[in-house]
C-alpha cells in the first residue's frame, strides 16, 4: 500500500499597501480613514511628501505643520496596532524641493504607488483622475466627507468674533457694530496643542471646501477665508504664543435696510462713480460695500471686487478677485480689459492700492473704495501725497462715512477757483477743493496748496473761531462807548442793556451801534431797564 504525500502550500495573506500624497496628509484624511476602519494594512509615507512638508514648515506655513501633525497621528495609530507605517520612495534633493512644483511631487508619489501596486489616497481631484487613468487604485476623499469644523462651535447668533490664545480662556466679541462687549466663553485656558489642532482643522477645511481659500501663508501667520469666516492664525516667533482670531458677519443687509435719504439714493443712481466708504475698524464698512455692490448688480451693472481676503458674501454674478493670488499689474490688466461698470476695492492700504484705484477710475471704471478712517475727512486725506491734489475730485466724488453700522455722514467733493476762506487779498485766489455736506450743501473743508504745503482747513470751525473773536472785540468796544451799559454776548449776538435814564445821554452813540452792526454783520439788540 502506497501512501501519497500531499504538500500544502500555505500563503501568507497579502497586506494591503496605501500611499497618501501630500494633499491627503495636509488635509488629515488618512487618520480619519484609519479611525473609520476604511484603511487597514501598511501605510507608506513617501520621502518626497516629508521633504515638501518640511520645506513648507521651515517657511512658517501652516500647511507644512498640518501635514507633519498628520504623520504624527498615523504613528500613534500604528502604535495602537491599527496599521503599519513605513517610509518609502526616493528623497528628492533639497534644491529639487525648491524648484519642483506640487505637480512634480504628486507625480513622484503617483509613480511610486503604481510601481508598488499600492492604493493612492488623495484629496486632490486632478491627482485622483490621473491615477485612475494609469490604473492605480484610488481612495479620493471629496469635500463632502469633511470632518466637524470645531471653530464654528464657538459662535452663536450674536457673536461677531472669537479670540483664542494659548494660556487664555476663549473670548468672544458679542453684540453689533458700535454696541458690543467682550465675554469669556470658556472656563479653562486653551493649551498650545489645542490651538495647533484647531489651526490644522482650519487648514484642512480650506483645502477641502470650494468656498475655502488660504489667502496668505507667511512665516508666522496664515490668513484663511472659510465661507463667511475670516480667520487669522499667528504663531511664534511672530507672536508670543499661538493665537486664532475668527470674524464672522452677523447679518447680511441690503441697501434698502439702511433707509438712506432719497437724495443720496439719487446720487448713487446717477452721479456717484468715485465712492469712498470710510469708518473705523469694525463699524460695518465692508457690510455696506457688500450691500452697495449687490444694489448695482440688481440695476444690471457688471460688478467685480478686489479683496484681501475675499470675505464679502456676494452672489455668483459678482466675480471676486484676491490681491494675494495676483499682483496688482495683473488685476489692472484684467479689469481694464473686462471693463466692469463698478469695482469694489475692499481694504485699501498701500500706495499700490491707491494707485490701482486711481488708474481704474481715470480709465472710466466706477470705483468703490473701502478705507479705514476715524473721521470722514481722513478718508480724503489718505489720497493726499499719493496722487496730485488736482486729481482728487476726479477720483472721489462721494465719501460715505459709516459709524456703528449706519451711514453717519456723506461728503461731496468739488473743485472750484476762489479765494480760500480766511484770506483777503484777491490775488491769492487759487484752485480749491471744496468738501461739502452732501445733504445740507454746507461747506465743511477746503483743501488747497499754499506755497509748497497742502492745507486742509476745517471751514466751519475756522469761521466759528473768527466769529467768536470778532464778537468779543465789538462787545469790548461797546463797553468803552457806553459806560454804565450792561453788555452781554448770547448766541453769536450782542445784547446791550441800558438804564432808561441814560437813553438821552447816549442817543448819538446808540446810532453808531447800527454802523457796527452793518460793518461786522453781528446782531446788536438794545434793551431798556428801569
Amino acid at each position: 500500500m502506497v501512501f501519497g504525500v500531499v504538500i500544502l502550500s500555505i500563503k501568507t495573506p497579502q497586506v494591503e499597501i496605501y500611499v497618501p500624497d501630500t494633499s491627503a496628509l495636509i488635509e488629515g484624511v488618512v487618520s480619519k480613514l484609519v479611525e473609520e476602519g476604511r484603511v487597514r494594512g501598511r501605510v507608506v509615507i513617501h520621502r518626497a511628501s516629508i521633504a515638501e512638508l518640511e520645506h513648507q514648515a521651515n517657511k512658517g506655513r501652516a500647511t507644512g505643520y498640518a501635514g507633519l501633525e498628520e504623520i504624527k497621528r498615523l504613528r500613534r495609530l500604528a502604535d495602537q496596532g491599527l496599521i503599519e507605517i513605513e517610509i518609502g520612495g526616493e528623497k528628492p534633493k533639497a534644491i529639487d524641493i525648491k524648484t519642483l512644483g506640487s505637480e512634480a511631487i504628486d507625480s513622484m508619489i503617483r509613480d511610486y504607488a503604481y510601481e508598488t501596486g499600492a492604493t493612492l489616497i488623495t484629496g486632490d481631484r486632478v491627482q485622483a483622475v490621473v491615477a485612475e487613468t494609469m490604473g492605480i487604485p484610488v481612495i479620493y476623499v471629496p469635500p463632502s466627507e469633511v470632518p466637524r469644523f470645531r471653530l464654528a462651535e464657538f459662535f452663536d447668533e450674536v457673536t461677531m468674533s472669537i479670540h483664542l490664545k494659548e494660556g487664555v480662556p476663549p473670548i468672544a466679541k458679542k453684540g453689533r457694530p458700535g454696541d458690543w462687549v467682550y465675554e469669556v466663553i470658556g472656563d479653562k485656558a486653551l493649551s498650545r496643542k489645542e490651538l495647533e489642532e484647531l489651526a490644522n482643522e482650519v487648514i484642512e477645511e480650506a483645502k477641502r471646501r470650494t468656498d475655502g481659500f488660504i489667502e496668505i501663508d507667511r512665516f508666522g501667520s496664515t490668513i484663511v477665508q472659510l465661507g463667511t469666516y475670516r480667520i487669522v492664525i499667528t504663531r511664534p516667533p511672530l507672536s508670543d504664543g499661538w493665537e486664532i482670531t475668527a470674524v464672522r458677519p452677523l447679518k447680511k443687509l441690503s441697501l434698502e435696510d439702511y433707509s438712506l435719504p432719497p437724495k443720496l439714493i439719487k446720487r448713487l443712481n446717477e452721479r456717484a462713480e468715485g465712492i469712498l466708504i470710510a469708518g473705523a475698524p469694525g463699524m460695518g464698512k465692508t457690510t455696506f460695500a457688500q450691500a452697495l455692490a449687490e444694489y448695482y448688480m440688481r440695476m444690471g451693472k457688471i460688478v467685480k471686487t478686489i479683496e484681501s481676503p475675499r470675505d464679502m458674501n456676494l452672489p455668483p454674478e459678482i466675480t471676486q478677485y484676491s490681491k494675494n493670488y495676483a499682483d496688482l499689474g495683473e488685476l489692472h490688466d484684467i479689469l481694464l480689459l473686462s471693463r466692469p461698470d463698478y469695482t469694489v476695492f475692499d481694504e485699501m492700504r498701500s500706495d499700490e492700492d491707491f494707485k490701482l484705484y486711481a488708474d481704474l477710475r481715470l480709465a472710466g471704471i466706477g470705483m468703490i473704495g473701502v478705507v479705514h478712517a476715524t473721521t470722514p475727512i481722513d478718508a480724503i486725506q489718505r489720497f493726499i501725497g499719493r496722487v496730485e491734489l488736482g486729481m482728487i475730485p476726479s477720483l472721489i466724488d462721494t465719501v460715505i462715512f459709516i459709524r456703528n453700522g449706519y451711514v453717519d455722514k456723506v461728503y461731496e467733493v468739488r473743485m472750484t477757483v476762489k479765494l480760500p476762506t480766511g484770506l483777503k487779498e484777491a490775488e491769492l485766489s487759487r484752485p480749491v477743493i471744496e468738501v461739502r455736506d452732501f445733504l445740507t450743501d454746507e461747506l465743511e473743508y477746503e483743501i488747497y496748496t499754499f506755497g509748497e504745503q497742502t492745507v486742509v482747513i476745517p471751514v466751519k470751525k475756522f469761521m466759528a473761531r473768527i466769529t467768536t473773536g470778532v464778537i468779543d472785540r465789538v462787545a469790548r468796544r461797546i463797553i468803552q462807548m457806553l459806560p454804565g451799559a450792561d453788555v452781554r454776548v448770547e448766541d453769536n449776538s450782542i445784547i446791550v442793556i441800558l438804564p432808561r435814564r441814560l437813553i438821552k445821554t447816549y442817543n448819538k452813540k446808540i446810532r453808531k451801534l447800527r454802523k457796527l452792526e452793518d460793518k461786522y454783520n453781528i446782531p446788536i439788540r438794545i434793551r431798556i431797564s428801569e
